[in-house]
């Protein structure tokens, strides 16, 4: 079964279609200009555009949608689109499902982080890390509450999230100068869909789901791209963009979902993931919901009821 390079442009081509099906059906609001207000999103709130969060790059920006239910201070979703790290916009399709939260009462932030090509590794999760900061320290100005903020990313989002929820407040990854280094960037729960974890176990996962294809250690694969070299090359930064590397018994409690069918990221890495985090935090903390012959970007993510599954899923830890 196909995977490797030709999968991943494969699914990002599902992902887009997708995305724009979504966005037809009633997504976010289109263009921003720096820091704008716009008119009342599509559920009713303000929306705030391309609010800068750090100076290091155009790409530290992100955009604040508020709702038009609930009494502030509102709990938070950090949105953290996928794109293997390389590819992908705050503002594309795929903040459509999370925009969902706004109907119960949550803000969502869409946040853009430095791609592959602009910087390799830690400058996402630096990015990541630094948005949730930003968001903190200006809670009182947006009505949010900064003692409930959730992460939920896809595909190299949810690597993102899963990371973030694992490291919170660790100093390596907060970058040279972290701006707002007076704000914690600790989260209080994590969604994680099919986000690639442990890399140098990539292939020894495909093999296990029956995949073949080219190496995921190839210099070109978007993996190696993202640590700037090819990963038996740089083992020590691929064990430190690994969210199992810091698991603590005070991680966030997290939700981690992945199909079986993935030809873009082994479904392996998701188990391993979960018992990795069930050993310490206990499966109290842990849900792991695997969907047989599901593919990356599966259309099944994004049905409303499992959008309700997931905000069901939040309700019960952040409201």
């Amino acid at each position: 079964m196909l995977r490797g390079p030709q999968a991943t442009l494969a699914a990002l081509v599902v992902l887009v279609v997708l995305c724009c099906a979504l966005a037809a059906c009633g997504g976010a609001s289109g263009g921003a200009s720096d820091g704008a207000s716009t008119a009342p999103s599509a559920s009713g709130g303000a929306t705030h555009t391309d609010l800068a969060y750090g100076g290091d790059s155009a790409a530290q920006k992100l955009d604040l949608y508020l709702p038009a239910q609930g009494t502030p201070p509102y709990p938070v979703i950090v949105a953290i689109h996928g794109g293997g790290f390389l590819s992908g916009d705050k503002a594309d399709g795929q903040i459509v499902p999370v925009l969902e939260a706004l109907k119960r009462g949550y803000a969502v932030a869409g946040v853009n982080y430095r791609l592959s090509q602009e910087a390799a590794f830690p400058a996402a999760i630096s990015d990541v890390k630094a948005a949730v900061r930003w968001l903190r320290a200006h809670a009182a100005d947006y009505g949010l509450d900064p003692s409930r903020f959730a992460a939920w990313g896809q595909s190299a989002g949810g690597t993102l999230a899963a990371l973030a929820g694992t490291s919170g407040d660790v100093a390596e990854l907060a970058g040279p100068h972290p701006g707002d280094a007076d704000q914690s960037d600790r989260l209080q729960a994590v969604i994680d869909w099919y986000g690639p974890i442990s890399f140098l176990r990539t292939d020894q996962d495909f093999r296990a789901a029956g995949f073949t294809g080219p190496s995921a250690e190839g210099a070109q694969s978007f993996l190696s791209q993202y640590m700037g070299a090819p990963l038996r090359q740089v083992p020590d930064k691929v064990e430190a963009a690994d969210p199992i590397t810091y698991i603590t018994p005070d991680d966030p409690p997290m939700l981690v979902e992945h199909g079986t069918a993935d030809s873009v990221v082994p479904v392996g890495q998701s188990r391993r993931f979960a018992t990795a985090l069930t050993r310490t935090l206990g499966p109290d903390a842990v849900t792991l919901r695997i969907f047989p012959g599901a593919g990356h970007v599966d259309p099944l993510f994004f049905e409303q009821s499992h959008i309700d599954d997931m905000l069901d899923w939040l309700d019960a830890r952040l409201q």
